[in-house]
């Protein structure tokens, strides 16, 4: 009995080790060059850690680069460094960090593993201590991806208002820089398609909620439900997997959703475009780097309209008067910076219930 019980408990190690890797089952002997761990949530989320793990696997099979992807045990640092040591143990020369929780990780990762690259997306490395003011430090082996989410955001509650939508929702997940800046770039989107139709005062309105979290909850649901038989006919869901439980809520009531990262058409009849994040591209671009010599270690880069970073999924888009002309041409003033930002301080949080808009009336729901 002893024997079997001993059999047994090594068994069992053995198959927590495979389930905390994550990816690719591998023998011992087998190694992966390119690394993605994950962030809360799958690679298969429909959202973040999709579009990241996309661009690294697209750069992977067109360039017969080995890669897999770590699903560390919890969210907290000392299992993202777990994963990260992981990776690192199985050959990784790239890792890819998806998410700004990520931030303090890799601050402590940058110098244990120096001859390791490391793609942060959504955030800068930093100690973390928030209390007596953050040490930032990008070292050479790391380059952080950040993008223009109020442009993104922009680009849907213009659209929308163009296309014939009056009550706005706008239901985020934790009220962090990258879900604020989405959710003010979507204010001023409607604004300012709404003052470019004339619009009366009051005549658009707008629902404005952070869920605390970024999953799929019937309490999530249940809101956006309760928003939608008020009358409420668009919510743009910021918050990955919570994102499933607006589009529930959709077609329960027959009302529409904006997806948000990467383009969510196919999760939904209701998503009618997406405030999309060009994911993909700046993994494969980071990667691409890597292996040409001139990894951007130490750098922070920045995708906005000006780079292609951002925008909306205009052929699986699903609007009713908006086209494709009309958002070359919103698009092209973005770009060109001719609209400016409402946001001064990218890191700035809250609700743009305080910001002074003329025409949309904004409503924080608490």
């Amino acid at each position: 009995m002893k024997k079997i019980s001993v059999i047994m408990l090594a068994l069992l190690v053995l198959m927590a080790v495979n389930v905390f890797a994550g990816g690719n089952r591998a023998s011992s002997a087998e190694t992966f060059e390119l690394a993605l761990v994950t962030d809360v949530g799958t690679i298969d989320d429909k959202s973040f850690n999709q579009g990241s793990w996309e661009g690294l696997v697209q750069y992977a099979t067109r360039n017969n680069v080995t890669h897999k992807y770590y699903q560390p045990a919890e969210v907290s640092d000392n299992a993202y460094l777990a994963a990260i040591d992981l990776a690192v143990r199985g050959g990784a020369k790239v890792i890819v960090t998806p998410g700004f929780l990520f931030e303090t990780t890799i601050f402590v990762a940058q110098d244990r593993y120096p001859d390791v690259r490391f793609v942060l997306i959504d955030g800068v490395p930093n100690n973390g201590d928030w209390a007596n003011g953050p040490i930032f430090r990008t070292g050479n082996n790391v380059v952080g991806v950040l993008y223009a989410e109020d442009q993104a955001g922009f680009l849907a509650g213009y659209a929308a208002v163009k296309d014939g939508y009056r009550r706005l929702g706008f239901m985020g997940g934790m009220a962090v820089p990258a879900v604020v800046r989405f959710g003010y770039g979507f204010v001023q989107g409607a604004e300012y398609a709404a003052q470019e139709l004339g619009l009366a005062v009051g005549a658009i309105t707008m629902n404005y909620h952070y869920t605390g979290g970024f999953a799929a909850t019937p309490a999530v649901q249940t809101m956006a439900a309760s928003w939608y038989n008020a009358g409420v006919e668009v919510i743009f869901a910021c918050g990955g997997a919570l994102g499933n439980s607006v589009m529930a809520a959709a077609e329960q009531t027959g009302r529409a959703v904006i997806g948000v990262d990467v383009d969510q058409s196919g999760q939904s009849a209701t998503v009618i475009t997406s405030a999309m994040k060009g994911l993909q591209a700046s993994v494969n671009d980071s990667i691409a780097a890597f292996y040409a010599g001139r990894f951007p270690g130490g750098q922070t880069q920045v995708f906005q309209a000006a780079n292609n970073g951002v925008g909306l999924p205009m052929a699986t888009s699903k609007f009713r008067t908006f086209t494709r002309a009309d958002y070359d041409a919103i698009f092209r003033q973005l770009a060109s910076g001719s609209i400016p930002r409402m946001l001064d301080d990218p890191n700035a949080g809250g609700s743009p219930s305080v910001v002074p808009v003329r025409i949309t009336r904004v409503t924080e729901v608490r």
